[in-house]
Order: C-alpha cells, then sequence, then structure tokens
C-alpha cells in the first residue's frame, strides 16, 4: 500500500469518528444524569470486577474467556454478594462482554447499568424505571415525546404492562407451549414479537415462564411463570429485571441443569461461582435490574445503529 493510500484511509477514519461528536456529547451527559439519579436517590455507586472466575452460567450468553478467568457479562454476581453483606442500594456503570453478539443493536463489549434494591420486588422497578428516565429527559432538557427513526415514541408515564403470555396470543405465529416446547421461544421473541413492542409509549414485557429466568424468583401470584420483566421502547430491549432468588439450594439446581444444557450443546461449561452460592442466605428480598446504556443513548439521540454511539466499534480498533 503506498504512503498516499494510508493517508486516505487515516482521512477516512478520522471523519467517522469526528461525525460522531454529537452523539458522543448526547451519551456522556446521559451518563452523567443516569448517575445523578441514583445518586440523589440515595444509592451507593460501585465498582465490581471485570475479570472474574466464574460467570452465571445461562444457556444463551457466552462468557469471553481471559487467562485463568472470564470477563464478566454483567456484574450481577458479585453485586448480589454486596446486597447479602447489607448494602441496601447499589448501582454501577460498566463495561460488560459477551462472546459473539454482533449487529445492528449488539456489541461483544457493551456497557451496562445495573441497580439493585433490598426489600422491593420487580414491580416498584418498573415505576423506577419510569422515573429514571423522565429524570434523564429534564436533566437534558429534551420533551418526552421524541421521535425515534420517523416514529413518534411517547416517554410520558404510565406505561404499559404486558404479560409474555398477552405478547404471543397478541403477536406471535407460534402459541406459546408450542416455542418453548420446541426451544424456538427466544426466536419468536425476536421476530414476531420484539418489532412490536414500544410504539408509541415504552413497555414493560413481563411474568416470563419460569424455565426463562435462572435467576429470578418464582412469581407467588402466577403460577409457572418468574417476576422477571423486560422493557422494550420503540423495539429495542432497553432493560431485564427480576425479583432475585435467594434460595442457594434452588439456585444451585438452575445452575446445574443450565450447564448440563451447554454440555450438551458442546458450549464451555463454567465453574459453579461457590462464593455466590454461599452468600445467598444473607441476601434480602431484593430485585436488580441491567439496562443497556448504548441502547439508551440511541434511543435519546434518534440512531437506529448502536455503532453510532460509541466511540470505537471492533473493527474500528
Amino acid at each position: 500500500m503506498s504512503p498516499g493510500s494510508n493517508d486516505i484511509l487515516s482521512q477516512k477514519e478520522r471523519q467517522a469518528l469526528s461525525a460522531k461528536k454529537t452523539a458522543l456529547s448526547r451519551r456522556a451527559a446521559i451518563t452523567q444524569a443516569l448517575r445523578r439519579y441514583f445518586i440523589e436517590k440515595d444509592y451507593l455507586e460501585v465498582e465490581t470486577p471485570c475479570l472474574i472466575p466464574a460467570p452465571a452460567p445461562e444457556l444463551h450468553i457466552d462468557a469471553v474467556r481471559a487467562g485463568e478467568g472470564f470477563l464478566h457479562t454483567s456484574p450481577e454476581l458479585c453485586m448480589k454478594r454486596l446486597l447479602a453483606a447489607g448494602y441496601p442500594k447499589i448501582f454501577q456503570i460498566c463495561k460488560c462482554f459477551r462472546q459473539g453478539e454482533r449487529g445492528a443493536r449488539h456489541l461483544p463489549e457493551f456497557t451496562l447499568l445495573e441497580w439493585y434494591r433490598s426489600h422491593t420486588g420487580y414491580l416498584e422497578l418498573m415505576d423506577e424505571c419510569e422515573d429514571l428516565v423522565a429524570f434523564v429527559l429534564e436533566d437534558l432538557g429534551l420533551p418526552p415525546v421524541l421521535e425515534f427513526q420517523g416514529k413518534t415514541l411517547d416517554l410520558q408515564r404510565p406505561w404499559p404492562r404486558l404479560t409474555v403470555r398477552e405478547a404471543f396470543e397478541r403477536y406471535a405465529s407460534t402459541p406459546l407451549e408450542q416455542a418453548l416446547a420446541g426451544g424456538r421461544f427466544d426466536e419468536i421473541v425476536a421476530f414476531d414479537i420484539e418489532p412490536s413492542l414500544g410504539f408509541p409509549q415504552p413497555v414493560f414485557l413481563h411474568q416470563y415462564p419460569s424455565a426463562l429466568a435462572a435467576l429470578a424468583r418464582l412469581s407467588r401470584q402466577a403460577p409457572g411463570y418468574a417476576e422477571r420483566f423486560e422493557l422494550y421502547a420503540a423495539g429495542l430491549e432497553l432493560a431485564n429485571a427480576f425479583s432475585e432468588l435467594t434460595d442457594p439450594d434452588e439456585q444451585k439446581a438452575r445452575f446445574e441443569r443450565e450447564l448440563s444444557k451447554r454440555k450438551e450443546q458442546n458450549q464451555t461449561v463454567y465453574p459453579m461461582p461457590g462464593k455466590f452460592l454461599r452468600s445467598l442466605p444473607f441476601m434480602p428480598e431484593s430485585a436488580g435490574i441491567a439496562l443497556g446504556v448504548d441502547r439508551l443513548v440511541m434511543l435519546l439521540s434518534n440512531q437506529g445503529e448502536i455503532d453510532s454511539v460509541v466511540s470505537f466499534t471492533p473493527e474500528e480498533l
């Protein structure tokens, strides 16, 4: 390659980075607003290690191996150990890593906001999500009704709540039980249901089948379902939350089932997270949530692809 070609490539690379200035400025403002919200609500900001010996074993989430350990797919296990040690309200904004996730809405390295509250349940976290977004909008001076990719998005509270069964009855080409039996639940949600969710308002999709909530408490009102929700806005999955399972024996049994499934599918079989399991008897009833910061920035800056709201994609390094 000639020196002139290098100059042309360098110029294009600099132009591509320069084109992100507006979105990255909006990202910085959103991140600062998120942090202010939790500080004002008396949450303690914590930092936990990215390199851990054992991630939570979940069938459809693959951790990135790093030396003798793994890069965390979420700070969940460490943050729950802090809950068990007596920290009642904690939050963290951090980088997370998942093997093989790449697309218009996915990156293998991404930013999560996670927060946990003791003595509360997942329904209260729905209210807190609404409150958080309202705070960010006000902090940024944005109206509650926005345009996203040519459509109107109304972020005014309250947001509708839809059970998984209702969503399947309304949008899916396959009944819920058939999708579960055939191992097609995630496929049906991604292609039939997800694109229809979150217009004109965000929606809480809740009451997930118990088999699809490895770390969530089972519902006390709806047998066979778990106290889990996902928040969708404009077809984007923004957050995943649940009331926490605190029974160490039940949690270990669920992990063992997930590890068995991973082994059957020739996926990496992780070590059992023993210290996390030993902490569970001391954890009060709690609820926790992970919110995708990159996707929230997409939503509030009217960007249709995640590449536009991060400084560097893997391909730009």
